[in-house]
């Protein structure tokens, strides 16, 4: 007779009991945009420090909180790079909130124990205001922490912005034109704002990293995080009521930031929005496929050439950060898809790329490709299902009959009259039609 065959038993569901790991830290940090990027990043900083627990919210994925919960702020953090992939348990967050959960976040914005406030909330998230969005949610926090009486708060925004504590602290000031003077006073001297520099390409977890979470650690993980083993965070500004070890885990506290966001936005940022654009025109669909594309791997380096004679930082760092920046891309452990990277094209390409190419005009050069990564943009917005604030307006002008000067024209009218540039765009969409073909 054959020998019965033991059926295999599933791993175990992750939580703290099961994984062996303490009880949650206290709350002292709250977290507004909860997704994939804060769990591989800001979150694995805090976990340097073990007596700061983060309440972290979400205001567009009702799941995933409840997923969190259920195994009681417990994920797993795979680590992907050429080699086997490494998987580590991350227990910072000691609580998931949905943002519906509104008595909860006034709560926790309210408490004195609660030190800080960092957001990762898109670079469209600071210039609304009103009706829920997160400007609003924040300043409805705030409020409701200088009743209670006012104890100082650190916010700490986390997105791609030049200069992002200002321009938070901007955002906090319109929207509380309408507050009382003695809060606005209060928003003023004791809430502060500290400017950050991230890094970690972190995509889309797939079913798959599920599989292979439970396979490194042993536990059913129904909320894998993937990113790349590379990861920095610089920071400058105060903190009034203290702050995690950040330094721990190798945060860097710094007394400028200024070239190093120009630095990763033009050189990491703005290689990654000209392949976002131009790859799927030529038929790539992931970062890595991209930069093995000669055509386009031509187009980045010239990129770099070109971000390099306006950037501030010595040369000899600038060519060290591209030399790991080309090692990242070309990285088969992530899978980091063009189109992901294309959503919200209308926000990223003024901070990314229109710096570069307002300075090469003004001394009368047409960098090819900047006028690459608006071509590949005019044909995205053409061709595909567009996600960005601004989708319908632009989805109409560029599927009108007038080329690439409105659209140009929705992100600068200055460069829409420059007919030299607007030429050379129309031109290159042919250019990158002809080549896929």
């Amino acid at each position: 007779m054959p020998t019965p065959q033991t059926p295999p038993t599933s791993p175990p569901r992750l939580t703290r009991a099961s994984a062996g790991t303490g009880p949650p830290a206290p709350v002292r940090a709250v977290h507004l945009g909860l997704g994939a990027f804060h769990r591989a990043h800001q979150a694995v900083y805090t976990m340097a420090d073990p007596d700061w627990g983060v309440a972290a919210y979400t205001f567009r994925n009702a799941d995933l909180p409840r997923t969190l919960t259920e195994q009681d702020g417990l994920y797993t953090l795979q680590v992907r790079g050429n080699g086997q992939p490494q998987a580590e348990l991350v227990d910072s967050i000691s609580r998931a909130h949905p943002g519906g959960d509104t008595e909860r976040w006034l709560a926790d914005l309210a408490s004195p124990d609660v030190a800080l406030l960092t957001l990762t909330i898109t670079e469209a998230g600071y210039r609304t205001a009103g009706d829920g969005s997160a400007i609003d949610r924040v300043l409805a926090g705030l409020r409701g922490r200088h009743r209670a009486g006012g104890a100082p708060i650190a916010l700490v925004p986390c997105d791609n912005l030049p200069g992002n504590g200002d321009v938070l602290r901007e955002a906090m000031r319109g929207a509380a034109e309408g507050e009382d003077s003695t809060f606005r006073s209060w928003l003023e001297e004791h809430v502060s704002f500290v400017d950050t520099v991230v890094d970690r390409i972190t995509p889309v977890a797939g079913e798959d990293d599920a599989t292979t979470a439970a396979r490194l650690t042993g536990f059913a993980d129904h909320a894998p995080v993937v990113t790349e083993p590379f990861s920095e965070w610089l920071l400058a500004g105060r903190f009034p009521l203290g702050r995690p070890a950040w330094e721990n885990a190798g945060a860097r506290f710094v007394d400028d930031l200024a070239g190093y966001e120009q630095r990763k936005l033009w050189f990491l940022n703005g290689a990654h929005t000209l392949l976002a654009y131009t790859g799927p025109a030529l038929g790539c669909a992931t970062v890595d496929e991209a930069v093995r594309h000669p055509p386009l791997a031509a187009l980045v380096e010239s990129w770099w050439d070109t971000a390099s004679r306006h950037a501030s930082l010595p040369a000899e760092d600038l060519a060290d950060y591209r030399d790991r920046l080309l090692r990242r891309f070309s990285s088969r452990g992530i899978r980091h898809r063009l189109l992901h990277i294309a959503v919200g094209g209308s926000e990223k390409l003024p901070a990314r790329i229109l710096p570069v190419l307002r300075a090469e005009r003004s001394r009368l050069r047409l960098p090819e490709p900047a006028v690459a990564a608006l071509a590949g943009w005019l044909i995205h917005l053409r061709d595909r299902d567009v996600v960005d604030p601004r989708a319908d307006e632009l989805v109409t002008l560029a599927r009108s009959a007038d080329g690439a000067r409105p659209v140009v024209a929705a992100l600068d009218a200055a460069l829409a009259d420059d007919r030299e540039l607007i030429t050379a765009v129309d031109d290159y969409v042919d250019h990158l039609r002809r080549s896929a073909v």
